[in-house]
């Protein structure tokens, strides 16, 4: 658990010079809804080992200074950086994340989940 002394920066000020961007500056880059309510932050990345491509933003919302948060993969094609709000935009709101399919522990591994998420989110499998 990260005490407040150590939460990372939000509203990372990712540079637009590149198209290259550490996972690090993406750790702790603020979510926002599309009436620019914020959501949450990005916690975590997920990337595919075989392709290198990153799958899912692993978005951490609820709860105060992480007790009592959730935390959701989303697939990272329904995250836009906005350069003006220093965070990611979505088209998906909190009823959107809370009715996803449930990750359990296992969700890494489960092709079936995968599938199911992202027929929800309305992409296509990251795999495909």
């Amino acid at each position: 658990m990260q005490t407040e002394a150590t939460l990372p920066p939000t509203g990372a000020d990712i540079s637009v010079d590149s198209s290259l961007i550490s996972g690090k500056t993406i750790q702790g880059t603020k979510v926002f809804s599309p009436a620019g309510d914020e959501l949450g932050h990005i916690e975590d990345i997920m990337i595919d080992a075989a392709s290198g491509k990153v799958v899912y933003g692993i978005l951490q919302f609820g709860g105060f200074f992480g007790i009592g948060s959730d935390t959701h993969p989303i697939p990272f094609g329904r995250l836009r950086y906005d350069s003006g709000l220093h965070g990611y935009v979505t088209d998906l709101t909190q009823a959107d994340l809370e009715g996803a399919p449930p990750a359990a522990d296992t969700w890494r591994s489960d092709r079936d989940w995968e599938k199911r998420t992202y027929d929800y989110y309305g992409l296509p499998p990251y795999w495909i």
